[in-house]
């Protein structure tokens, strides 16, 4: 096995590991933290609120920089290589990166604090669960690519 298999590797695992920790925290958040922190008095559960997103604030920061990284390098160095001439597999990566730009964008005004996004924040509830939804479409179509494999 050559270096450049380990870094390949590696950066396939860092991007998986990336969704799996952050599309798992956005269920979690949505699903079991949301409803029970609804339960406490107002000014509790916007106190947890403020602290939850405090902390949950670095890891998507975090995430979504090292999706950039290693989904660039995965797309450019790794798989457009294998699939030079293949619409369909750039079509739907091409998909696959304007959505994950969109979750981007929507996770970091979630966790944001400009007052531009306040009203976003005021829905979040809808706003995770749209996250939810279009991650796990990022995922769908992730899949394709891999099971399809490269056209002959």
């Amino acid at each position: 096995m050559q270096l450049i298999d380990l870094v390949n590797y590696a950066s396939r695992w860092l991007h998986i590991s990336t969704a799996i920790v952050l599309v798992g925290g956005m269920v979690f958040i949505r699903f079991v933290l949301n409803p029970n922190a609804e339960q406490l008095p107002p000014s509790e559960h916007d106190r947890l609120r403020e602290l939850v997103t405090a902390g949950w604030r670095k890891f998507v920061r975090a995430g979504i920089l090292l999706f950039l990284l290693t989904g660039f390098y995965n797309y450019i160095a790794v798989a457009a290589p294998k699939h030079h001439g293949d619409g369909l597999y750039h079509a739907l990566m091409g998909t696959k990166i304007i959505l994950a730009f969109g979750v981007f964008f929507l996770a970091e005004a979630l966790v944001g604090r400009s007052a531009a996004f306040a009203r976003l924040r005021e829905q979040r509830k809808m706003w995770l669960m749209v996250l939810i939804l279009v991650a796990f479409v990022i995922v769908a179509i992730s899949s394709v690519l891999r099971v399809r494999g490269v056209a002959v």
